[in-house]
């Protein structure tokens, strides 16, 4: 058995009635699959690249000076980057008829868009109401989410099946 289908199995223990009542199967699934990847591995990586690997150190690049928490985050993104690729194509959208590289391609130009918008909180939640990095990174986080799933049903992986 593929380790997709053991994921999938396990995520759909949990489909239970009242979920059922109130999310479709592919929401649910994508939801957990978020969850997993931007609620429990991205803030672990983020927590021990920004403690560890950065060590809260300013980098001069010459042309521009990144700070501590935006360092963190360049270097957190490529795996967060293939995890979620990886969980959305053959996880939450598995029926969709579009090509890999199509997919993989249209993941990385919604993924843009959430990096933007990753960046903007992060400055504004650090910078502007100085809150902690980590937590500024988790907020940050949970308002891409919305944006997230609306370009992976109809951009990323657009007609993939419900089941």
């Amino acid at each position: 058995m593929r380790i997709s289908e053991l994921i999938i199995r396990a995520i759909d223990w949990f489909y239970i009635k009242p979920v059922r009542a109130l999310l479709p199967r592919q929401v649910f699934r994508y939801a957990v699959c978020g969850g997993v990847t931007y609620i429990l591995f991205d803030p672990l990586c983020y927590f021990l690249f920004y403690n560890f690997i950065v060590a809260h150190r300013y980098f001069d690049l010459g042309i521009v000076v990144v700070s501590p928490h935006i360092a963190a985050m360049i270097l957190v993104f490529p795996f967060t980057f293939f995890v979620g690729f990886w969980l959305n194509r053959y996880v939450a959208f598995r029926q969709s008829p579009i090509g890999a590289g199509t997919q993989l391609f249209r993941y990385l130009l919604s993924v843009a868009g959430s990096v933007l918008l990753t960046y903007a909180g992060l400055k504004f939640f650090v910078e502007v109401c100085g809150v902690w990095p980590t937590p500024a990174k988790m907020l940050t986080t949970l308002l891409t989410t919305v944006y997230s799933f609306l370009t992976a049903k109809y951009f990323t992986f657009r007609h993939a099946a419900e089941h």
